[in-house]
């Protein structure tokens, strides 16, 4: 299996991350994709790029040598209620947004407090995907999230860096996989890269689906074509 999409990538916009654009799309372009997403975090956290830089991500190129380039954002969730940190009004102009729990902007909470929020944050016409949500401190019903994405044509995301930053993680998105299989859940498959190393490198995430036998049919970043397709289908 082969990934040619990354839907969830930092530039060096993130100050804790590494690397421009133009060096995640030269990586991107090595290492054979069709298309990244550019997902730098919203502004709650504190190394987030200010907000006019969602503003302006228009002015930059939408192919580089062959590469495409989708605009987006790493959305913060606030509040059980799946309030985002992105302005309601400019959360249409984002092609891609991953809506994901970092605890400098949401302490965790008990098992159905975190299902609650996801099931809130699902609701959000706008939100693409959840991210990376095996953390091991926000636990949640599974099950009921990953009927209430399916309900509403959303991804779940298994994140590749999460392997090696959120310790703990591997089993959380092994039963995360097993359950959207079951149901029928569409997912994608990131790096949530922070330098441009890390671009296009999915190897434990297709190591764990390879494990699960999880069917392709259902992972929507494959391909730029698939993905494009199902953007289109999600924003109608």
């Amino acid at each position: 299996m082969k990934i040619l999409v990354d839907t969830h990538t930092h530039t060096n916009c993130s100050t804790h991350a590494f690397g421009t654009i133009m060096e995640n799309l030269a990586m991107a372009k090595k290492r054979g994709l069709e298309m990244l997403c550019m997902t730098d975090h919203a502004p709650a956290l504190p190394d987030a790029p200010h907000i006019w830089h969602f503003q302006t991500m228009h002015e930059l190129p939408r192919e580089v040598d062959g590469v495409k380039l989708l605009f987006g954002v790493e959305a913060n969730i606030l509040d059980v209620q799946g309030h985002l940190d992105i302005p309601e009004s400019m959360q249409d102009q984002m092609e891609v947004m991953v809506a994901s729990i970092h605890a400098p902007c949401y302490p965790p909470k008990t098992v159905e407090e975190h299902t609650q929020t996801w099931l809130h944050v699902l609701q959000n016409p706008y939100v693409t995907i959840l991210g990376h949500s095996g953390h091991p401190s926000f636990p949640y019903d599974y099950e009921t999230v990953a009927e209430a994405a399916k309900k509403y044509n959303k991804c779940i995301e298994i994140n590749n860096h999460s392997f090696s930053v959120r310790h703990g993680s591997r089993e959380n998105c092994m039963k995360i996989a097993e359950v959207c299989k079951k149901i029928g859940t569409k997912i994608v498959v990131s790096s949530d890269a922070h330098n441009s190393f890390q671009i296009g490198v999915f190897d434990h995430a297709l190591e764990l689906l390879k494990e699960v036998d999880f069917p392709e049919e259902q992972i929507m970043n494959l391909t730029a074509a698939r993905f494009t397709d199902y953007l289109k289908e999600l924003r109608g």
